[in-house]
């Protein structure tokens, strides 16, 4: 398996493939080879940064001569007028560079900054936001690294680190009972010790779980607030509770004051608008 560091490699690869192709033209037919120069990245909206980590592992890979002095890291919150970095090196470099560098942290930060607005909201509560798969195919892990910048928590990462029996599951399996006793079958014939998620769509699903057991954390899949209020008074603490579907911001509180361990939100990395930011000479 992969490790993160080869899946953002193989991104940042990718991504200057698609950009740059044969060659940036434009910035090679004004800009002589050896002309230097310095760029700083300006922040033009307020919210949290992220992506810097990788920012500079866009020029690194780029151009291992590039010079980056960072004056705002990850996590901070930022407003217009910031500047995050200067960059010094070839102009080439600072042209080639921009958009890749641009592309990962306004989409970073702008996921850090919504997901940092959730955790706001459940100030003073137990319960904690959760992002979840639905991210940017091949970017996952970098917008799962923004939501926990944000202060959010990371769901699995993908299929290959938990098991999570959803709805689909339980249905081909032919029903609760069946679903979790393949899946521990499963894991003791492959030596595997991964943590069990299964998702009740409504009390006969959950008392049938309660019943059973053999799960870490029970998924309350598009219960009401009233529901999930006396969902949580039959678990009774007994598993970890996730409310997930059809939450929005304006009823996320209403949620953890029911007593949930975790909120899943799709909208951290699905609906994200980026950060407002630019680089710029300097």
């Amino acid at each position: 398996m992969l490790s993160v560091e080869e899946l953002n490699d193989r991104l940042i690869d990718l991504a200057f493939a698609e950009d740059i192709g044969d060659g940036d033209h434009t910035t090679l037919c004004c800009i002589p080879a050896d002309a230097m120069g310095k760029s700083k990245l300006l922040i033009k909206e307020e919210g949290v940064l992220a992506g810097m980590e990788i920012a500079k592992e866009v020029f690194r890979r780029f151009d291992p001569d590039m010079k980056v002095e960072v004056f705002i890291q990850d996590g901070t919150h930022v407003k217009p007028g910031d500047v995050a970095m200067i960059v010094t090196g070839r102009v080439r470099s600072l042209l080639q560079t921009e958009r890749l560098m641009l592309n990962i942290m306004q989409r970073m930060s702008g996921i850090a900054t919504m997901t940092n607005k959730y955790v706001e909201r459940l100030k003073g509560t137990n319960t904690r936001v959760l992002d979840t798969r639905k991210t940017t195919p091949g970017m996952r892990m970098l917008e799962k690294a923004a939501v926990k910048i944000g202060g959010g928590v990371n769901h699995r990462i993908g299929l290959f680190d938990m098991i999570l029996l959803k709805d689909n599951h339980v249905d081909f399996a032919g029903g609760i009972a069946n679903a979790i006793n393949r899946c521990h079958e499963y894991l003791k014939e492959k030596g595997k010790d991964l943590k069990i998620e299964i998702e009740v769509r409504n009390f006969d699903e959950l008392q049938q779980v309660l019943d059973m057991g053999g799960v870490d954390r029970i998924m309350l899949d598009n219960f009401s607030v009233e529901d999930t209020r006396k969902a949580v008074e039959m678990v009774a603490g007994r598993f970890e509770t996730e409310s997930s579907g059809g939450i929005t911001f304006d009823t996320l509180r209403d949620y953890a004051e029911c007593g949930v361990d975790f909120i899943s939100v799709g909208a951290l990395t699905h609906s994200v608008k980026g950060l407002d930011m630019s680089f710029k000479a300097c």
